[in-house]
Parts: structure tokens; C-alpha cells; sequence
């Protein structure tokens, strides 16, 4: 009776709270510079990144994220930055930050096709324009010392 219990409780919980997840990584060189990218569905310049899908865990989708857009492949762990509530998107929604720093990772060739319209390596105390909010502050936090924050785009 108790696992039916839980099921229930369980299903009922996934359905009244959703939530989504996502990861994101700051790719560093050895010159210091961040791997930034463009998507063709979106404006802006992003970190690179995408949704956690069913079954994987967050490294997972992380190391799925950086082969597909900038053909990275991890050669070792990369360190957990934060968790971020990403609520001004979508209700619910969280980012999971990862910091890939330079010896941590070897280029490839990037698997995605249409997805991406432009990447660049980019001074992470001036990225270009067009960076995206979310991104400018992320960055700030760890290139800048400014103060972290425990949301992923600007509070209103």
C-alpha cells in the first residue's frame, strides 16, 4: 500500500510543480578568453548550453551540449559553479553552471547542424554585443567579482 501511496504523491507532485532544468558551461582557453555562442531560434549571445533531457543527469546533458555546439569533449570534470533560478523565463526554471577551465577539455568538430548561426572565444570582461543578461552576470560574478546572485537573469 505504501508504494502505491507514494506513486501517487509522487505523480501528483510532478504534475502541481513542474520544473524544468537546464546547464550551461563557461569554456575557458589558455589566452583566458570564454567560448560563446548564437543560435539561429534566438537573439543573442549565449554561453553554451541546452535542457537536461529525460533520463540524463546533468553532466550528462552538459557533455552532450559542448559536443553538439562547440564539438568540446571533457577530459575531466568540470567544476559546479551554481544552481540558478531562471524564473522570468519560465516559471520554474533552473540553470545548472558549469566552469570548464583550460587542460579540462580538447576540441573537436561540433555535431549540430542549423542550430548554431555563430561562435566566437571572447574576452569574458567584454564580451560582444548582444550578450545576453543572464550571461553578462554570470560573467561578471566570476571574471569581475561582482556579488553572486541566486538567479540566472536580472531580478525586476
Amino acid at each position: 500500500m505504501a508504494s502505491i501511496r507514494t506513486r501517487i504523491f509522487q505523480s501528483w507532485f510532478r504534475l502541481s510543480r513542474p520544473m524544468t532544468l537546464g546547464v550551461r558551461a563557461v569554456v575557458e582557453n589558455h589566452a583566458g578568453q570564454i567560448f560563446m555562442i548564437r543560435h539561429t531560434y534566438t537573439p543573442g549571445w549565449y554561453l553554451p548550453g541546452g535542457g537536461v533531457e529525460k533520463a540524463e543527469t546533468s553532466l550528462e546533458s552538459l557533455e552532450r551540449e559542448l559536443l553538439e555546439e562547440g564539438g568540446f569533449h571533457l577530459s575531466a570534470p568540470p567544476d559546479l559553479v551554481g544552481i540558478y533560478s531562471n524564473h522570468l523565463v519560465f516559471p520554474n526554471d533552473h540553470v545548472v553552471l558549469y566552469r570548464a577551465r583550460p587542460g579540462t577539455w580538447e576540441q573537436g568538430k561540433a555535431t549540430s547542424i542549423g542550430e548554431i548561426a555563430e561562435a566566437a572565444w571572447a574576452d569574458p570582461l567584454s564580451p560582444p554585443e548582444g550578450t545576453t543578461p543572464g550571461t553578462q552576470l554570470r560573467l561578471a560574478e566570476l571574471f569581475a567579482g561582482a556579488p553572486r546572485s541566486a538567479y540566472w537573469t536580472p531580478e525586476r
